[in-house]
């Protein structure tokens, strides 16, 4: 039998050929970031120096040259323009700057809203699991995040509601140095839930305290006892 082939059920003979597949090509890597000296295709930029004066339309080489003889770079600013607008400038400074700007900015953003997190209770839970629970409510509390206090009903005690709010009671009054209860527990379907904020007392930043305070106090020396009275020498006689 030739190599190759292979026999069918009516004994003929049947060629396999082999087809290669070629790979798919490499995704060519996108340039970020504007056009840098070499790589701007205009044939002639809008030159603006390093201090902000326009020079005027040169060719792109008499701008790059230029640019190279200050030790500067030449920066597209404005691609789209006609003719482009490129900048002289030292671009590793400038893109420093830039990072440093934006470090800053994310310092001054406002802070971000407390957190919501969940404590999941049953109307029929028992003192040692409704404990942990409490401990991971004061725990959220502390760290500055809200609490929603989830009892789920199950079954036959979807009759008796009054569980689920003496349970949530409880917890309250655990949690009362912790959080306030922010609104009144409501009934949503089989969850009955109340939200509890954190108060600023317990998520307020400890104040640090001043040199002066964790100085150590000088020492004052002890007071030396009186001298013991002595009596008059009798004088001679």
């Amino acid at each position: 039998m030739p190599f190759g082939c292979s026999r069918s059920s009516s004994t003929q003979f049947v060629r396999k050929e082999f087809v290669k597949i070629a790979a798919p090509p490499r995704p060519v890597p996108q340039q970020t970031g504007p056009r840098l000296n070499e790589r701007i295709r205009a044939r002639e930029v809008r030159v603006i120096d390093e201090e902000g004066n326009q020079i005027g339309i040169m060719p792109t080489s008499e701008a790059l040259r230029l640019a190279r003889d200050r030790g500067l770079d030449l920066v597209e600013v404005q691609p789209l323009a006609v003719p482009p607008v490129c900048r002289i400038m030292d671009y590793g400074k400038y893109k420093y700057e830039q990072e440093v700007r934006a470090r800053q900015s994310r310092r001054q953003a406002p802070p971000k809203a407390a957190e919501l997190k969940e404590v999941q209770l049953s109307p029929v839970i028992a003192d040692h699991d409704l404990r942990i629970r409490v401990e991971q409510a004061k725990k959220f509390l502390s760290a500055g995040s809200k609490v929603r206090l989830s009892v789920r009903f199950k079954g036959i005690h979807m009759r008796h509601p009054e569980l689920g709010q003496q349970v949530l009671d409880k917890v309250l009054a655990m949690l009362q140095e912790y959080g306030t209860l922010d609104g009144q527990p409501r009934m949503e379907g089989r969850i009955m839930s109340a939200l509890v904020v954190p108060t600023r007392a317990r998520t307020a930043a400890p104040r640090r305290p001043r040199p002066e305070e964790t100085a150590p106090a000088p020492e004052v020396a002890a007071e030396a006892p009186p001298p013991d009275h002595l009596p008059d020498q009798a004088t001679a006689s």
